[in-house]
């Protein structure tokens, strides 16, 4: 596939129907109070980097963002990618972008949360094979039992 990586701003159609189309993909999977989900406008604040994969057509087909906390800490929030390329390594593609990033803002840590139930595996595939292990409840997420936490470390 075809596929083109960049910086850009969430405040686009595409951006938002992705964002949208994962919102609705995981209310089901755990109870709302424990989502945490930025909104686009979030997203659009100067401490988040939004990166946007498009096709050879320029379609958006994922996303991911890099949040950043200060002190050397970064967050990896809102990964996804369309149903259409799922397993054509979409998602790992966006979180290199988001470690790149990362690395090149000198952090030194980034941690993530993602969901614990039935239906999050392909998110833990992808985050465990690019290096990251669960660790405990990071910044301040809930250890409510229905979130993973994740961190890698750069040296």
């Amino acid at each position: 596939m075809d596929l083109a990586i960049a910086a850009e701003t969430p405040l686009q159609d595409d951006v938002r129907d992705m964002v949208s189309a994962l919102n609705a993909h995981m209310i089901p999977l755990t109870p709302r109070e424990f989502q945490f989900q930025l909104t686009v406008e979030q997203m659009a604040e100067p401490s988040v980097t939004v990166f946007v994969a498009r096709n050879g057509d320029g379609n958006a087909v994922g996303m991911a963002s890099l949040k950043e906390h200060g002190e050397g800490l970064g967050e990896v929030k809102r990964m996804f990618t369309k149903p259409e390329v799922r397993g054509q390594r979409v998602g790992s593609a966006l979180l290199q972008q988001v470690e790149q990033r990362a690395r090149d803002r000198g952090l030194s840590r980034l941690v993530l949360e993602t969901g614990e139930a039935p239906g999050f595996e392909v998110a833990w595939r992808i985050y465990e094979r690019s290096g990251f292990t669960q660790c405990g409840a990071v910044l301040d997420y809930p250890d409510s039992g229905y979130s993973r936490f994740y961190e890698k470390k750069f040296a």
